[in-house]
């Protein structure tokens, strides 16, 4: 059996351990030339609080003063590391014969200027565990709980990292520029474990899914195809697998005393609470601190050593795997005095980076308020810079499938966007048409491929960041089921034996090869559109089943027509002359004919029209 000094040394996370058998550090490793000169490095083993740590003579390095909790099995070091520091390996001892190395790593160059993703770019969700089986031989792994079983809908079947790999070429030829893959951490769980959302070690990829490094090497690989990694973090909750169940670092640590009381300590998802001048103190607890369910137990993010943990763990994945971005599951039910912090210090070492939040709520008055530069009646500041527009989601489906009417329909769209007066920055909001948490939007509509391309183009030109959830581009479908594991449905081609495969197009239907190359048009068109990317957005009140709008910048124009009825219209254009100007002639994107903009414009039944002028 490999001594805990090889595992380090082959997985490259630079932590070793000598003479203090079996005993983890986390953050696994550090960097010099940080924004803030503080590190806290959390020891665990047992009894490690009764060791006498003391760092061996560093230059620009100083153990400012241990902390040492009511559980004796964890210890806290906190460091000062000056700018001056150098690269190299910390060396601590203690009196009682322990012995330990801990690296301090170079930053990449302009590590603390990376961009992060943006309104040009487009985000492909993907289930790794649904997504491409790249590597077989990790399907199941001895000493983890949960084995393969492809053929349930809630186990595991096989998808991983190596399968995003491998599948790259022809997400770049789609034209995706971001990846986000729901949680690969490891998810040690007797079931269920294959959704990612029950984290057992926040340091660890899942070995079911790959390794810290094959995780490295992807997103890597992923900037040569001219991709961006988002990491999915999640802050409120973990698994109930976790070595902290068992072993709390402080009576406080899990929120409830670590009592889920069958339920009486479950969240009440009424998010509500967190705005609301009149609520309860009671209420507010039962939303922020309450469990989603007994497997996820709820973290005490007003714990400061926890909160600490947390921010230095964000930071951590995004200096050793190179991120463009986060996405914070389930975001308001953390403390939020806690995510404030979080956010602000990320975002103070990465002023150029983005992370968005899930609030799950129609209602943006209630979304805005997570929103960096909102004022707030409360005095709440945030520096999260994006939200996911659920409001818009909701709304655009409603608008499909209703009919026209004063308060019906494309108004719902047209009202939802209105509301954008109530977020400093809308151009920032995740927009999309679903997720992993809810049916396919194929599913939502009925299975109508004319108001799915509709769907997807409004999402795809509107304004603020797009959101695709792997599959829509081959109208991967759920109808009759609204299982989880039915909704993340595997990605056809992605593993053995499927009649079907989206990567080269074997055996689509021609309405998969319509929607698919529908997709491919208008995200490569997205990437390099300056007005979709930067343009200001100008909508017109829905008429006649016609929503339209306009999204302009200095040197393109971009007009969209989303017609609804089961008929071709012949339109005008007089009521968008603000946005035509002297403009005579466009370029529809789909057929590429020239367009007479002195004429009415036909829109085919059922159909979306982008026009486009140079």
């Amino acid at each position: 059996m490999k001594s805990l000094i090889q595992i380090f040394l082959v997985s490259a996370l630079l932590t070793t351990c000598i003479n203090v058998n079996a005993m983890t550090a986390s953050p696994q490793s550090w960097w010099v030339g940080m924004q803030t000169n503080s590190l806290q490095i959390m020891l665990h083993k047992q009894n490690v609080a009764k060791h006498q740590w003391q760092l061996m003579p560093y230059s620009g390095v100083n153990l400012h003063n241990i902390i040492k909790t009511d559980n004796p099995n964890y210890a806290f070091l906190n460091l000062e590391i000056s700018p001056s520091a150098k690269p190299g390996t910390l060396v601590f001892n203690s009196a009682a014969g322990g012995r330990f190395e801990y690296s301090l790593n170079a930053r990449k160059a302009n590590s603390s200027k990376r961009r992060g993703f943006d309104s040009s770019d487009t985000l492909y969700l993907i289930n790794p565990d649904r997504f491409a089986n790249g590597d077989s031989t990790n399907d199941s792994v001895k000493g983890m709980l949960e084995a393969a079983n492809p053929i349930e809908r809630g186990g595991r079947h096989g998808g991983d990292i190596q399968g995003v790999i491998d599948a790259l070429p022809y997400l770049q030829k789609l034209g995706v520029t971001q990846l986000w893959l729901t949680p690969p951490l490891e998810n040690n769980m007797p079931s269920y474990s294959y959704h990612g959302y029950a984290i057992t070690d926040f340091y660890k990829i899942d070995s079911r899914m790959g390794s810290n490094a094959l995780y490295r090497e992807l997103a890597a690989k992923a900037k040569q195809h001219g991709i961006g990694l988002v990491m999915d973090l999640v802050l409120n909750h973990f698994g109930s697998e976790h070595v902290w169940m068992k072993d709390k670092p402080t009576a406080d640590w899990i929120n409830f005393n670590g009592d889920f009381a069958n339920g009486k300590h479950a969240t009440s998802h009424a998010r509500q609470t967190i705005q609301d001048p009149h609520a309860s103190d009671f209420d507010k607890r039962q939303f922020s601190d309450g469990w989603f369910v007994a497997t996820m137990p709820d973290l005490n993010q007003r714990q400061p050593l926890l909160a600490n943990y947390l921010i230095q763990n964000a930071i951590w994945w995004i200096e050793y795997a190179d991120l463009s971005g986060i996405r914070v599951d389930t975001y308001s039910y953390s403390d939020k005095a806690f995510l404030a912090n979080w956010t602000k210090a990320i975002m103070t070492e990465y002023p150029q980076f983005n992370i968005v939040g899930e609030e799950w709520t129609s209602n943006p008055a209630i979304a805005s308020y997570w929103q960096a530069g909102k004022v707030n009646n409360d005095g709440y500041t945030s520096s999260l810079p994006s939200v996911m527009d659920f409001s818009l989601q909701e709304s655009l489906i409603q608008a499909l499938n209703e009919d026209e009417s004063w308060n019906t329909g494309w108004v719902k769209v047209y009202q939802s966007i209105a509301n954008d007066f109530l977020y400093p920055n809308p151009d920032n909001l995740l927009v999309f048409a679903d997720n992993h948490d809810m049916s396919r939007v194929y599913t939502q509509l009925k299975q109508d491929l004319a108001k799915t391309k509709m769907a997807m183009t409004l999402l795809l030109t509107t304004r603020g960041i797009a959101q695709m959830y792997y599959g829509t581009e081959v109208l991967l479908d759920n109808t009759g089921s609204n299982d989880h594991g039915d909704i993340r449905i595997d990605f056809p081609g992605g593993f053995k034996g499927q009649k079907s495969n989206a990567f080269t197009g074997q055996g689509l239907t021609i309405d998969q090869r319509d929607m698919l190359q529908t997709i491919s048009t208008l995200l490569n068109f997205r990437k390099q559109s300056a007005a979709l990317s930067q343009g200001k957005l100008t909508h017109f009140s829905p008429k006649d089943g016609v929503y339209s709008y306009a999204r302009t910048s200095e040197k393109q124009t971009v007009l969209v027509f989303l017609n609804k009825h089961a008929e071709m219209k012949s339109w005008p254009l007089h009521y968008m002359e603000e946005v035509l100007g002297s403009q005579i002639h466009a370029t529809e994107l789909f057929t590429q004919q020239t367009v007479n903009l002195n004429k009415a414009v036909t829109l085919p039944a059922m159909s979306a029209v982008v026009l486009v002028i140079e």
